[in-house]
């Protein structure tokens, strides 16, 4: 028997531009990108060239801590660029796509009736292992373990988020075949989380799992969040992460033998000039949607949600975990007097002006965070955002002081990045808490 969760702490944020309930086709990308950077702690070994011709589903690179597991290309054609920072680095392998998408073929006939390790060994070479997110830490599941569970939120919270029965629609088969595959993963149990209140009929397939409902502000939608209040994550213990779009996609792959990566994505924000759901594919240039869409130049590209997402240029490419762009205004105009005179509304905690919350539904944001950092004080604003039973402030501190221990026994293990964005936006000393999280879940993993 699921459980019923109401999430009473945490912060909506409503902002201009929410994506209207209509799906545009675009003119298909000339060019796909694969990142490196959008994966934790992955050190890529090359396994083609430029020039080089592949298919959909072909491996462009390996991890070096792990090389069976492999990442694969969206599309078919030819290996336009290799893009190398600092170091060399590997930043981005472009490829240049052909008019029509040939695919590699797969043999997924009778999966169902396969072994775990047989099923894995597919997920691997067809590319699809890297949608999985393991905790703690948030990195790449590991292939030699079995999970505690797997969780799968089904709605999301965030600012400007698709509505999934919007973006999933059409998918429903290939969920319940997704969802079929996920339970083989593990000998634990496979957790849907859906909103109490929302439409839940692109799930209606999906059968033999473990359905928990929440509601309540942002971040409810959020899985750390979910897990937390469902069965939470204890020192040793290992929990699986896959968003429902990538459970299509496996889906897909194991009904058809065949890596499509195609998705509906939601784009929104206050300079767009028709947000709404778009369809594209994993790692797409972002130029053909934004060409013409514009309301100026001076914006920020957001691949993801504005508390967590990546910035991109606006001929850069979609993440490869996200479903959403938002575009939002620069914020690189000073503000005379901004924190002494009364300011345009704006989306935050603690309003000088409490009219200002109830001027507009929605607000129009800049990505200005209003102020420089400064001395770090206990505020208790923290607490307000964060549902979750740990001490969000302390952690913070535990992190900046390099405390293994104190880490520890404040619940890092129970977090990742994004579980606590909300604590950064209402952050008055302007801490950067997402990046400084991020170096102690890294000390973390290292030390354990």
């Amino acid at each position: 028997m699921g459980k019923n969760v109401k999430i009473k702490r945490g912060l909506d944020i409503a902002l201009e531009g929410q994506p209207e309930n209509k799906v545009y086709d675009v003119i298909a990308p000339v060019t796909f990108a694969i990142k490196p950077r959008d994966f934790k702690g992955l050190i890529p070994k090359l396994l083609v060239k430029q020039g080089d011709e592949v298919k959909a589903g072909d491996c462009l690179f390996t991890d070096k801590g792990n090389s069976s597991i492999c990442f694969t290309s969206p599309v078919s054609g030819e290996i336009a660029e290799i893009v190398r920072g600092d170091r060399r680095a590997i930043l981005e392998v472009k490829i240049l796509a052909d008019s029509e998408t040939s695919y590699k073929t797969f043999d997924t006939s009778g999966f169902s009736s396969r072994s775990r390790d047989e099923i894995k060994n597919l997920m691997l070479e067809a590319g699809l292992w890297p949608f999985i997110v393991q905790r703690p830490f948030g990195v790449l599941a590991d292939t030699d373990v079995s999970p505690k569970a797997i969780h799968v939120s089904g709605f999301d919270s965030a600012p400007l988020a698709p509505d999934l029965n919007i973006s999933l629609q059409g998918e429903e088969s290939n969920l319940k075949i997704g969802f079929e595959v996920l339970k083989m993963l593990t000998d634990g149990a496979v957790h849907l989380n859906l909103h109490n209140k929302r439409d839940k009929n692109v799930y209606n397939q999906v059968s033999g799992v473990e359905i928990n409902t929440f509601e309540g502000p942002h971040p409810s939608g959020l899985v750390g969040v979910q897990i937390n209040q469902v069965d939470p994550i204890n020192k040793g213990d290992v929990v699986w992460t896959v968003k429902p779009q990538h459970v299509a996609f496996i889906g897909k792959f194991f009904s058809t033998g065949k890596l499509n990566l195609e998705q509906t994505i939601a784009v929104g924000g206050s300079e767009f000039n028709t947000p709404g759901y778009y369809k594209s594919r994993v790692g797409a240039s972002v130029s053909s949607m934004l060409s013409g869409n514009l309301k100026q130049d001076n914006v920020r590209v957001i691949s993801g949600n504005v508390l967590t997402g990546g910035k991109i240029a606006q001929d850069g490419y979609l993440g490869f975990s996200d479903n959403q762009l938002s575009i939002i205004p620069e914020g690189d105009q000073y503000e005379l007097l901004g924190w002494l005179v009364p300011s345009y509304p704006r989306p935050t905690l603690s309003p000088s002006l409490p009219i200002s919350k109830f001027l507009k539904k929605t607000f129009k944001v800049n990505t200005n965070p209003h102020g420089e950092p400064r001395a770090y004080v206990v505020t208790g604003q923290y607490e307000k955002v964060m549902p979750m039973d740990i001490m969000p402030q302390q952690l913070v501190k535990a992190v900046l002081a390099k405390d293994l221990e104190l880490m520890e026994n404040l619940g890092i293990y129970e977090v990742i990045e994004e579980d606590m964005a909300l604590c950064e936006f209402v952050c008055t000393s302007k801490i950067s808490v997402q990046q400084v999280l991020s170096e102690g879940l890294e000390l973390m993993a290292e030390e354990s």
